[in-house]
């Protein structure tokens, strides 16, 4: 998908790729990195970005899952546009107090969307999906801002997730010229 805001993939591009040798949370090394923390930090762009995530919303999400950590400031933007309540989900449940996965609402039961921030092969997601899952949630969907994944491939088709994108790496890489 490419988003509807025309300028929104040079802005991305232009604020957040950055050159040099890094490894990515999937073991990958890659020769850029998108530090989407320089677009969630930005107030302007991150309402640009949750304007477009929530055109990506199914209809029946009950609930966003915003994935620790980047994924928390594009939910909460898109809660605050739509008036849908957020999960907070951690990479693994917490040792103390709660002990919980998910803060937030209940949410056995409840369609929850998750909303992550850049995709490369899913990792984050996946095990997000698993465990809420585990807890009875019904997570069909992810939302994401970036999607680095090869085209044409759904990297989460094994847990069988519709993965929805603001932007794919094509997209930014267009907007480069």
């Amino acid at each position: 998908m490419t988003a509807t805001d025309p300028d929104l993939a040079a802005d991305i591009d232009a604020a957040c790729r950055l050159t040099g040798e890094f490894t990515l949370r999937s073991g990958q090394v890659s020769h850029e990195y998108f530090d989407k923390y320089l677009f969630e930090a930005d107030p302007l762009l991150l309402a640009r970005v949750a304007r477009e995530v929530a055109q990506l919303l199914p209809h029946d999400t009950e609930l966003l899952g915003g994935l620790e950590m980047g994924g928390i400031p594009i939910a909460t933007a898109v809660s605050q546009l739509l008036g849908l309540p957020t999960l907070f989900v951690r990479k693994e449940a917490k040792q103390y107090g709660t002990c919980k996965l998910a803060e937030g609402p209940a949410y056995d039961g409840k369609r929850v969307t998750l909303v992550e921030d850049v995709i490369t092969t899913g990792g984050a997601v996946r095990d997000a999906t698993r465990e809420l899952r585990a807890g009875g949630a019904v997570v069909d969907h992810v939302v994401c801002a970036i999607d680095r994944s090869p085209e044409g491939e759904n990297p989460l088709a094994d847990v069988e997730l519709t993965v929805h994108s603001v932007l794919t790496k094509a997209d930014l890489d267009a907007a480069r010229g």
